[in-house]
């Protein structure tokens, strides 16, 4: 198989209701229409700005908003997503992301069993002021 017939195969989507991308990326890459790999979704506004700077509840709340917007212009929601990955700026957050997920992931789950996510540190992100981005794959069948 050439690289073309595999670019080919491949869809990169951006859905309605997602926020602006910030860098030369789609939301969204797919190979079948069905398997959903989606970016990074970070503390992103609909007019492109930074939501909740240096406040970790706010941008946590408006990443995982975002995330939601995403799987919802694919015609989805949070059942539908198969694993995370989270990144977190700051050790001290941790803390904070396990209280806010025990919050919040009951009512995106309807339930107490959630999809695998995989925690990792990093020294920062795209932009310094962003301290969490969370990217997710999703099957919409």
């Amino acid at each position: 198989m050439t690289s073309t017939e595999i670019t080919s195969s491949v869809r990169y989507l951006n859905p309605p209701g997602a926020c602006p991308a910030q860098g030369l990326y789609s939301h969204v890459g797919t190979p079948d229409g069905k398997l959903m790999f989606i970016a990074g979704q970070l503390s992103v506004g609909a007019d492109g700005g930074v939501v909740g700077k240096h406040d970790f509840e706010a941008q946590f709340r408006q990443v995982f908003s975002n995330l939601g917007d995403v799987l919802r212009g694919l015609d989805g929601d949070y059942t539908n997503v198969l694993k995370f990955t989270t990144y977190l700026v700051h050790s001290q957050d941790i803390e904070k992301f396990m209280k806010l997920r025990a919050e919040m992931f009951p009512q995106f789950f309807k339930g107490d069993v959630f999809p695998p996510n995989t925690l990792l540190m990093v020294d920062r992100l795209v932009k310094e002021d962003f301290l969490i981005e969370v990217e997710a794959v999703a099957y919409i069948g």
